[in-house]
């Protein structure tokens, strides 16, 4: 009897040291900060939220800012589970729903990235311009123009004038020489260019001031501290079909797009048959 007691106490015994080994090993030693019923914040939870060079007082407004949003995060949820308990399966479904979307457009994503044809070739977009040139209709005025931007104290107005309204090579070269005396300057009259934009270059060119420039090709604008000199190489209104050079990149995108939506309904056409003949799906009559 005292043999079988003793076996006992000593089974009793190791098996008490283990389950207190196997307790204390599964005790949570992180630093709690925060509490909010059952749930704790860690204070490595914020080694992630403070920037890399921080001063003491910019860590201690980082450090309470982020416990209070993280409480009020919780508070908030707690209220949520407790009063929302007839919603819970209808978010259960929604979560699904999305979980499932989100795995397909992930992998719809990673199939195109590798099976997409990304080489728009000039021909590609000339025959895309040619067939869409009436829905690529400009929503806003555009121009062609170049000018300088300078202040009025500047001394050789009259030279620059001369250099300005010259299209030599050496004359525009000479131009840019001096473009540290101009406040700003565009000399690339071969490109368009949205009027609002502009507009912001040049906020003195108003309607009536284009309507003059278009009349007289050179403009000169000034104001009490300011000049602008304006060439207008070509404006084209609103509602007109976009110029080819300025809608290339949009043309660009189009292609891929169409190409994306043609390659994904060719997947999945794919995806639908092998399926069909691997026996995974079928239709019961």
């Amino acid at each position: 009897m005292f043999k079988r007691l003793t076996l006992l106490l000593i089974a009793f015994h190791l098996f008490s040291c283990s389950y207190f080994n196997k307790k204390e090993e599964s005790i949570d030693n992180r630093e709690p900060i925060a509490k909010v019923n059952n749930v704790y914040l860690y204070k490595e939870d914020l080694e992630s939220v403070l920037p890399e060079n921080y001063k003491k007082n910019d860590s201690i407004f980082i450090t309470r800012n982020y416990i209070n949003t993280w409480a009020k995060k919780q508070i908030l949820l707690n209220k949520a589970q407790l009063n929302l308990v007839s919603e819970r399966e209808d978010i259960k479904k929604l979560v699904k729903k999305y979980k499932e979307d989100l795995l397909i457009n992930k992998y719809r994503e990673a199939v195109v990235n590798q099976n997409l044809d990304t080489i728009v070739s000039e021909a590609d977009i000339d025959t895309f311009y040619v067939k869409n040139k009436e829905t690529l209709k400009l929503n806003e005025k555009l121009l062609q123009l170049k000018f300088i931007h300078f202040s009025n104290e500047l001394l050789d107005k009259k030279a620059l004038y001369k250099l300005f309204k010259s299209d030599k090579p050496e004359d525009i070269e000479t131009i840019m020489e001096r473009e540290l005396e101009f406040k700003s300057f565009y000399l690339n009259d071969s490109v368009w260019i949205k009027y609002s934009e502009v507009l912001k270059e040049i906020p003195l060119l108003e309607k009536e001031k284009l309507d003059n420039l278009k009349k007289s090709k050179f403009i000169s604008l000034e104001d009490s501290l300011d000049t602008y000199i304006i060439k207008l190489n070509k404006v084209l209104k609103r509602n007109s079909i976009s110029p080819k050079s300025y809608v290339k990149p949009t043309i660009k995108q189009m292609i891929l797009h169409t190409r994306k939506l043609e390659l994904l309904k060719e997947i999945e056409r794919t995806l639908l048959n092998d399926a069909n003949k691997n026996g995974q799906y079928e239709i019961y009559k």
